[in-house]
């Protein structure tokens, strides 16, 4: 079979998938892609976006990246770290799109894409270099927000990843932690939104701005669906909390474990939005989920043995954050945010990034383990010998 008899068929297998999704879903010949690609091969437009992020530097990086513990692996290998975290989000919003009849390439695409703006040690990190980004004058650091700015300017050399309008508005729009039960596609948007909801971002400000589409919708639930459970099973497994301190009528409704907890939820977000335009919960467990997440925060988020070191890594940030805004202005060529950063990047990113931009982005590829070996290296005295 020649190559354009296979994209043939392909084609012909995407005009099949589409006629078989739901009224609500996002068909393949809807995608969006700002730059048209040069070549059309046998994905279509959203199977090639999650390609795209699946390839990139930044997913490889989410495996060093805590979720909820720093540095996970090096504590226990059984920890979710974002990786992990990332991959059950995906799969859990798969089987919901599934069952809803969705666009699975989509889901897939925002599910795997959904955290590359995370820094190093989870949201204390991007807690941290928010507080340092608006000491240096340039604006807030919100993980939703940079990850939209990796995949467009920084991934791939700074020519980014070119995605499709539907991809990115996902990643943006995917962080649900207002807690959202009742979730209604915001359709119609356009890249000037996206641009009018950037400029609030960056003056301070965290409008709870729903997706563009309903299976940025189902990532989004999923991404609450995938954590709650698996949090509390690594908060039993590290001895923080225990088994039975779980209010009894929560375990009744939604489960005892985490496979439980992920079932009653998939399948309730199923019956209650199907053949409609929302993702939703029903009232009853959306009321339990709610108080479940209440919980993990008053017991786990909050736990100080969770983050007993956050006081030492906000230092170890703004050390790193004074030393390479120095290296820069210096032009000191052999620092390693020259040698591990910058040199691979393209001139327009160097000529119209600040310095202190400079510093954030660097700062926010990290992995734990990779930002603490920087700091022990540039601050910690070897032992002679």
């Amino acid at each position: 079979m020649t190559v354009e008899k296979i994209k043939e068929l392909s084609r012909r297998l995407l005009e099949e998938d589409d006629s078989r999704l739901s009224p609500f879903a996002t068909p393949n010949s809807k995608a969006i892609r700002r730059r048209e690609l040069k070549d059309r091969d046998f994905r279509g437009e959203f199977a090639r976006d999650r390609d795209r992020i699946l390839y990139s530097g930044g997913f490889r990086r989410y495996v060093g990246k805590t979720q909820v513990v720093y540095f996970a692996s090096q504590f226990d290998e059984h920890i979710t770290n974002r990786a992990i975290h990332t991959i059950q989000v995906s799969q859990i919003s798969r089987t919901v799109g599934r069952l809803l009849r969705l666009n699975i390439d989509l889901i897939e695409a925002v599910a795997l894409g959904h955290d590359l703006g995370h820094p190093p040690f989870g949201h204390d990190g991007e807690a941290i270099l928010d507080e340092l980004c608006r000491e240096h004058g340039i604006g807030h650091f919100q993980h939703n927000v940079h990850g939209l700015y990796y995949v467009d300017r920084i991934a791939n050399g700074n020519r980014g990843l070119n995605l499709t309008f539907q991809v990115r508005d996902g990643l943006l729009f995917h962080d649900g932690e207002s807690g959202r039960d009742i979730l209604e596609p915001s359709r119609g948007r356009q890249e000037r939104d996206i641009a009018e909801y950037l400029a609030l971002c960056a003056a301070g400000e965290r409008p709870d701005r729903a997706p563009a589409t309903l299976e940025s919708c189902v990532v989004r639930m999923c991404d609450r669906v995938a954590y709650v459970g698996q949090d509390i099973e690594d908060a039993v497994r590290m001895g923080i909390l225990d088994q039975d301190s779980i209010p009894r009528e929560l375990k009744e409704t939604l489960g005892d474990s985490n496979s439980r907890i992920i079932n009653t939820l998939v399948l309730d977000i199923a019956e209650s939005s199907l053949d409609r335009d929302i993702i939703r919960l029903s009232p009853h467990l959306s009321e339990a989920f709610r108080m479940l997440c209440e919980f993990n925060y008053r017991k786990i988020y909050s736990h100080p043995g969770i983050r007993k070191e956050r006081q030492r890594i906000k230092h170890a940030f703004r050390m790193l954050f004074e030393h390479f805004l120095g290296e820069l202005e210096k032009k000191a060529g052999t620092s390693i945010i020259f040698k591990h950063f910058l040199n691979n990047r393209s001139e327009g990113y160097l000529e119209t990034t600040s310095h202190p931009e400079k510093v954030r982005d660097y700062l926010a590829t990290m992995t734990d383990r990779y930002f603490t070996r920087v700091f022990a290296d540039l601050f910690i005295p070897r032992m002679p010998g």
